[in-house]
């Protein structure tokens, strides 16, 4: 038996009719549209098309998107001075700033210069920070998404031995402590871990995002395994990838998810789902302090 295949399009295409759903309800309960706002510096191409991708995914869902766009010589003060209009402009719900950014920026001086309550991509420190304790605001949209495929797929995560593969801030790091928070024995590895199919052959639920192909191999895989593949390469033929050696590794897992087409639609979506709870709180916070007044100016 081979793994079942979860399909990330299909997943995606299932929250983002969701979504479309809340924005109806947002615009006819307020009278307002969730706004995004995104913000790029240069003209990368990979971040062109990222920053496309997510116009796109606002547009369909009926979310108001607007695109910033700074030359590769900007200064990092235009761009904070941007933010620091955004961070109080009522319309917009979300503030996204499209990495890589150019040499001449501190990339966390400019992360942090995203209010909390408008980073809907969860680099924030407040909310990288939150999920330690449990409560961020917005959790990065990547880790959100493997979280979301899991319980699409009624995937048991309490309780299982969880191995994620990689550690950086945006990935492999919150993805640990999501599925720390949901009772899962997490292991993390990296680069410097030493022999690290011993690790992955005791994971229940392994997560690889390490940005290397062909990196996790059918032997290093527990039989009947959830396989989560993060990575995406594009090989010298021009072929995109995963880290996992995927015809390999589908012979043993219980669950695989494809690249292209498994975790990556899901990232985007939840930026959606980040924007929309932005909206939704911002707004039912104003409704409170509207009606407190009200009922104050009543009783004065």
């Amino acid at each position: 038996m081979t793994a079942k295949i979860i399909d990330g399009k299909a997943v995606a295409a299932s929250v983002r009719e969701e979504c479309r759903t809340r924005v109806d309800v947002i615009k006819e309960r307020y009278g307002v549209t969730p706004g995004l706002a995104v913000i790029m510096v240069g003209e990368n191409p990979a971040s062109k098309v990222y920053v496309s991708n997510k116009i796109r995914a606002c547009e369909e869902v009926g979310i108001n998107s607007t695109k910033y766009l700074f030359p590769d010589t900007a200064s990092q003060e235009e761009v904070l001075d941007l933010i620091e209009q955004l961070s109080i402009d009522p319309t917009v719900h979300g503030i996204l700033v499209q990495l890589p950014l150019p040499k001449q920026f501190d990339i966390e001086r400019v992360l942090g210069a995203i209010s909390a309550q408008k980073d809907v991509d969860g680099f924030h420190l407040y909310n990288v920070g939150g999920l330690v304790v449990g409560n961020t605001i917005f959790p990065p949209c990547t880790p959100f998404g493997v979280m979301r495929l899991l319980q699409h797929e009624g995937i048991e995560v309490a309780g299982r031995n969880a191995v994620v593969v990689g550690a950086s801030n945006i990935v492999g790091k919150p993805m640990a402590l999501m599925l720390m928070q949901n009772e899962a024995t997490v292991s993390v590895c990296h680069a410097r871990t030493r022999d690290l199919a011993q690790f992955t052959i005791l994971a229940d639920i392994l997560v690889v995002a390490a940005g290397c192909p062909n990196l996790i191999l059918e032997q290093m895989v527990k039989k009947d395994a959830v396989v989560i593949d993060v990575g995406i390469n594009r090989l010298p033929n021009g072929r995109l990838v995963g880290d996992c050696d995927y015809e390999g590794v589908r012979k043993r897992a219980s669950y695989i998810t494809p690249v292209p087409g498994g975790v990556g639609p899901m990232t985007v979506t939840m930026l959606l789902v980040n924007t929309i709870s932005s909206a939704e709180r911002s707004l039912m916070a104003a409704s409170y302090r509207a009606s407190t007044n009200i009922h104050e100016a009543h009783g004065a």
